[in-house]
């Protein structure tokens, strides 16, 4: 049974910073391409970031800069180093790949 479990989340102050991880198991993970998305209240599901399974990324216009993707497959696991954190950056952050997410995790940006 494939699995996508996401931590990290939390309450931060703007300006702050806070890594997501999002293990894999049940898969073979280093074939995938990775996904993170987010979904604020009242908003549609958007795509954050992804990173190929040979290591090119990219980001939403509103991340960029900000936050970075990073993979390490030894350990089935996919990273979100968000840096610089907004009030608007607040969601519940979910990791895809392939056909499969995971539960989320809540990042409030809030003072």
């Amino acid at each position: 049974q494939v699995q996508l479990v996401e931590s990290g989340g939390g309450l931060v102050q703007p300006g702050g910073s806070l890594r997501l991880s999002c293990a894999a198991s049940g898969t073979i993970f280093s074939i995938y391409t990775m996904r993170w998305y987010r979904q604020a209240p009242e908003k549609q599901r958007e795509l954050v970031a992804f990173i190929t399974n040979g290591g090119i990324t990219d980001y939403a216009a509103s991340v960029k800069g900000r936050f970075t993707i990073s993979r390490d497959n030894a350990k089935n696991t996919v990273y979100l180093q968000m840096n610089s954190l907004k009030p608007e950056d607040t969601a519940v952050y979910y990791c895809q790949g392939n056909i499969y997410w995971g539960q989320g995790t809540q990042v409030t940006v809030s003072s």
